[in-house]
């Protein structure tokens, strides 16, 4: 199923990881697991949006990473902010046909996305634009099994790492695909990747046996 659309949650919303040992991680098919959308499974484009179908390009090795990791997690979930629908520049038609697309060659991978949340709010405060947790909430309203300190956040900046701390997502990991490490607070993120395959690779090695 896709769900693309925004949402009202409750904006003075501020929760926090429980506290883990994040080094001996072990996860089973109750976690699940939230996905940014560029910059971790297609090409962001620099200072533009990927508003067109050409323009979406996947990540070597994505749809495998994505196929790799759907088995392990009760849900996947990407989380996306789309400004520029808010400005016109985006059309919704051709928004839908992207993840439709993306979601389509996961799946001939042997993959899944279950769910799609998207922002096109322009406020930067607004509370379901990243990094304000109300995708994170939204996603919980409609999975009630979803257990927030039990999931994973994949993003590739800094306002992603944030969602996943004000959502409360126990674990945080930070690709450095779109810029160096050294830009961004280490006490955001948990561990880090080059790559959504790379972390594929580390988390399967961390599931409950």
């Amino acid at each position: 199923m896709i769900v693309s659309r925004s949402f009202d949650t409750n904006p003075g919303f501020q929760a926090r990881a429980k506290a883990k040992d994040k080094m001996n991680l072990e996860i089973d098919q109750d976690w699940t697991l939230f996905l940014d959308r560029d910059g971790v499974i297609n090409e962001e484009k620099h200072q533009a949006y990927v508003n067109h179908l050409d323009e979406f390009v996947f990540y070597p090795k994505a749809e495998a990473a994505i196929a790799m990791l759907s088995p392990m997690f009760y849900k996947t979930i990407v989380v996306t902010n789309q400004k520029g629908v808010g400005r016109g520049i985006t059309i919704i038609d051709e928004l839908t046909r992207i993840h439709q697309h993306m979601v389509s060659e996961v799946e001939k991978a042997g993959g899944n996305i279950h769910h799609i949340y998207y922002c096109p709010d322009l406020e930067n405060d607004s509370p379901n634009r990243k990094p304000n947790p109300g995708m994170a909430l939204q996603a919980k309203q409609d999975n009630p099994e979803i257990d927030l300190s039990n999931s994973i956040m994949i993003g590739n900046n800094a306002s992603d790492m944030y969602f996943g701390r004000n959502a409360g997502i126990g674990i945080n990991i930070l690709l450095t695909t779109t810029q160096p490490l050294n830009v961004v607070d280490p006490a955001i993120y948990d561990f880090h990747f080059s790559s959504l395959y790379e972390a594929a690779v580390f988390i399967q090695g961390r599931v409950k046996k």
